[in-house]
């Protein structure tokens, strides 16, 4: 049990080198543009991002990743990572999923032994697995013991204050209002983790229009903090 929370704790750190501190998701190009200026702003980009990509795609992905994981079907983890990879159709998404998953394997791979880790990193070299982070944290989250559960709460927690953390540093939170957003967002964590946990995989959807145009923009900005 002892092993178990100390692996939660971990993954779920924003101190874990996954990469996913250079990503803000549009919010940046948001922040740019006027589109968000308060923190009241920041947590209808946030409730947005949970219940219309990250909960209603990505954790769908993550729970039949984990569950192929779990049976050892391999097989089905590939084909779970070409869906995901499909649907999700803005390029620089994809491109940050790919640079945050390849990053979290790297780093997942020094840490827990397992032939699983070391399957996916074969496959992605040879160009055989895309390798987006919702598939590798859910296969790392298996590997060090954590139940389906706990990865998906995991996932979102670090997803959640990796974007606050965007938020502070593009001055649109303080750390202390920071505290509040994600306190007043738990309901709808716990709401998404369980509406996801029994979607099938061909269920998988997002619509975030404005947000996908952000991420789109991204490159174009004068000066950046960011990756996307």
């Amino acid at each position: 049990m002892l092993d178990r929370r100390l692996a939660l704790m971990q993954l779920s750190d924003s101190f874990f080198p996954s990469g996913s501190f250079t990503l803000s998701h549009g919010l940046e190009s948001l922040v740019a543009t006027g589109q968000v200026r308060s923190s009241e702003d920041f947590q209808d980009f946030l409730t947005l991002l949970l219940y219309n990509r990250v909960g209603s795609c990505d954790l769908v992905a993550l729970f039949h990743a984990y569950r192929a994981s779990a049976t050892q079907n391999l097989a089905a983890v590939q084909q779970i990572d070409h869906r995901l990879f499909a649907q999700t159709l803005v390029q620089e998404a994809r491109e940050a999923q790919q640079k945050s998953g390849k990053a979290l394997l790297m780093v997942a791979q020094t840490t827990w032994a397992d032939v699983q880790l070391e399957w996916l990193l074969d496959q992605s070299e040879a160009g055989h697995l895309h390798c987006l982070h919702p598939i590798v944290f859910a296969v790392v989250g298996r590997v060090a013991g954590l139940t389906e559960s706990d990865v998906a709460f995991a996932f979102l927690h670090s997803f959640v204050t990796g974007l606050a953390g965007a938020a502070i540093r593009l001055g649109i939170l303080g750390h202390i209002r920071s505290q509040i957003v994600l306190r007043t967002i738990a309901a709808d964590i716990e709401a998404v983790i369980d509406h996801a946990a029994d979607q099938a995989l061909d269920t998988m959807w997002s619509c975030t229009p404005a947000i996908d145009l952000a991420q789109m923009s991204h490159r174009r900005l004068m000066v950046k903090q960011f990756a996307s």
